[in-house]
């Protein structure tokens, strides 16, 4: 029969879980960096002159404009072009096997390129001035903020604000950490509240459950040395009513 786990267990295998997650997430992110690193290092990004003027690309010697226009949505696709989609995902997946990354492609073309062979090409300038207009007139409001705690895998804990419409979790597997000056993956993050705190209110509610948190934890140790206890002085009675017989 199995034994049941207690909650404590339960806590430290999720705990362990979400260890090996940082850290596979924080090694893939050493990885591409190491990556772009290379990239500049063997001058492989290509400037937007290069690419209108039909350079293939320096990653992978695939064309970046192959003027054959974008592929229909699947769903559209006939027969004939679905066999020559086929081909296409086929060869591509055979060239970047062992890359564990997504694919993209310039728009109206279709050779597939790879996120970890292939450098993105720099925005147009029509792109960069869309780009711009689109920032400048954002407003972010303070009160849609909230903060996060994130413990990283050097146990250090940093705080993330972003907005709330991304929910309850997190957005992000990996963060900067200044204490180690280097990107750490993230074990656990907590919603502390509103960024904004000028009253101090997020600071006392996080401090509170901080509190209970500790307490509870206090409680299951006490409850675990009573325990201990019990046994001990229920040995010490089978033994004939001896104090100890270690000592």
């Amino acid at each position: 029969m199995a034994r049941m786990m207690s909650d404590e267990q339960r806590e430290q295998r999720a705990l362990l879980r979400a260890r090996r997650a940082a850290e596979a997430a924080e090694a893939e992110d050493r990885r591409t960096e190491e990556r772009r690193q290379q990239w500049l290092r063997d001058g492989t990004y290509m400037s937007r002159a290069e690419i209108e003027a039909g350079e293939p690309c320096r990653g992978c010697g695939q064309p970046l404009l192959d003027g054959l226009g974008g592929w229909p949505p699947l769903l559209k696709l006939t027969p004939e072009q679905r066999a020559e989609y086929d081909r296409a995902d086929a060869a591509f997946r055979e060239r970047h096997a062992g890359c564990r990354a997504g694919r993209w492609s310039m728009s109206g073309h279709r050779t597939a390129h790879c996120f970890y062979c292939c450098p993105m090409p720099p925005l147009s300038d029509r792109q960069a001035e869309q780009v711009t207009q689109i920032l400048s007139s954002a407003r972010v409001r303070t009160e849609d903020l909230d903060a996060w705690d994130l413990t990283l895998t050097c146990d250090h804990v940093v705080r993330l604000t972003q907005h709330r419409d991304n929910g309850d979790r997190c957005g992000t597997a990996v963060n900067d950490c200044p204490a180690c000056g280097m990107r750490r993956g993230v074990v656990t993050a907590r919603r502390v509240g509103p960024a904004g705190d000028e009253d101090g209110h997020v600071t006392r509610d996080r401090l509170t459950a901080e509190l209970a948190a500790e307490r509870a934890k206090l409680g299951k140790q006490q409850d675990a040395v009573k325990a201990t206890e019990r046994r001990i002085a229920t040995l010490t009675r089978k033994l004939g009513g001896q104090d100890d017989p270690s000592a």
